[in-house]
C-alpha cells in the first residue's frame, strides 16, 4: 500500500494576490502531496502594488500550533518555508525543522527578502545574516541574486556577471551549511532566463525564454513547484528545470488572460501539467 507523503509549508497568506500560501497549498496539493501549512501572518493582499492592506502578525499561535502537532505525533516528509518576517520567526522555524522533520526528509527554503538588488521593506542585512544561518539546515535553498549576494555579505552585481562569478556564489552558498542551492533569475542572453544548480559536486544551468515585465509570485510558483518535483523525484536539475518551465507557463497564460499585474499570474489554469 502506497503512503502518501505529508509536506509542511511555513509562510504568510495574503488573501487577494496569488502568491505565499495561497499558491504554495493549491501547486503542492495538486501534485498529490498532503500538505498542511503555518501561516506567519495574515495580509488582506500582498504588499506589491496594493495601498491599504492589512496585516496580522501570527508568530504566537506558531509555538502552541507546533506543540499539537507534536502530541499527534506528527512529522513531514519535506518542510518548505517562504516569507518570513522577524528574527523571532526564524527561531521558532529552526526548532520546527528539529522537531517536526521526518527521518530522511527534506528542508527547502526560499529566503525571501529582496530582488533587484533591494531588500523589501522591513529587511535588514542583519536579517539576512539571520536567514543565512537558517539554510545552514537546508536541503536545498532557491535564492535569487538579490537574496545570495545579502546572505553572503557581497555587493550586488546587477546583470554583468559571468559563469565564474555564479559558480563562485553557489559554492559559497553551500559553505553556509546547506546540502544544495539553486540560483534563480540568471541570465547570460537578453532573452534567456533560468537557473543555476550546484549539488556540490557539479554546477548546472537551466534557460527558458525570458517574457519582459514583473510578475508577483512568481517567485513563489518556482518555489512551490520545485517542491512539487523533488519530492516526486529526488533530483536537483530534474526539480529545478521542470519548476521553470511551469512558472513559465503560468506566466504566458498571464499574456493570455484579462486582470491587473499586480493579481498575480493565473497558475490555476495550469495546475493539470502538476496533476
Amino acid at each position: 500500500m502506497t503512503k502518501q507523503k505529508r509536506v509542511l509549508t511555513i509562510q504568510d497568506i495574503s488573501c487577494v494576490g496569488r502568491c505565499s500560501l495561497t499558491v504554495a497549498l493549491p501547486i503542492l496539493s495538486a501534485a498529490g502531496l498532503e500538505t498542511a501549512i503555518l501561516p506567519t501572518a495574515v495580509l488582506s493582499t500582498h504588499t506589491g502594488g496594493f495601498e491599504g492592506y492589512t496585516y496580522r502578525d501570527l508568530t504566537g499561535d506558531i509555538t502552541p500550533i507546533t506543540a499539537h502537532w507534536k502530541s499527534l505525533g506528527l512529522d513531514f516528509s519535506a518542510i518548505y518555508t517562504g516569507y518570513l518576517g522577524s528574527f523571532e520567526q526564524l527561531e521558532l522555524v529552526s526548532a520546527i525543522f528539529d522537531e517536526l522533520k521526518a527521518p530522511g526528509g527534506a528542508i527547502l527554503i526560499d529566503p525571501v527578502m529582496g530582488d533587484n538588488g533591494t531588500l523589501y521593506g522591513g529587511f535588514t542585512p542583519e536579517f539576512a545574516k539571520g536567514m543565512a544561518k537558517l539554510c545552514s539546515k537546508a536541503d536545498v535553498i532557491v535564492p535569487n541574486l538579490t537574496e545570495a549576494s545579502f546572505m553572503l555579505g557581497v555587493p550586488y552585481v546587477g546583470e554583468k556577471y559571468d559563469e565564474t562569478y555564479v559558480e563562485g556564489l553557489l559554492k559559497s552558498l553551500l559553505e553556509l551549511g546547506c546540502k544544495n542551492a539553486v540560483l534563480t533569475g540568471i541570465s547570460f542572453e537578453p532573452n534567456r532566463l533560468g537557473i543555476a544548480a550546484y549539488d556540490g559536486s557539479d554546477v548546472s544551468y537551466y534557460f527558458t525564454n525570458r517574457i519582459d515585465g514583473y510578475y508577483h509570485g512568481t517567485g513563489d510558483i518556482y518555489a512551490s513547484a520545485f517542491l512539487a518535483y523533488y519530492e516526486r523525484t529526488g533530483d536537483l536539475l530534474e526539480a529545478a528545470a521542470k519548476a521553470a518551465d511551469f512558472t513559465l507557463s503560468c506566466i504566458e497564460k498571464k499574456l493570455e488572460t484579462e486582470g491587473e499585474a499586480r493579481y498575480g499570474v493565473p497558475f490555476e489554469l495550469c495546475l493539470g501539467k502538476l496533476i
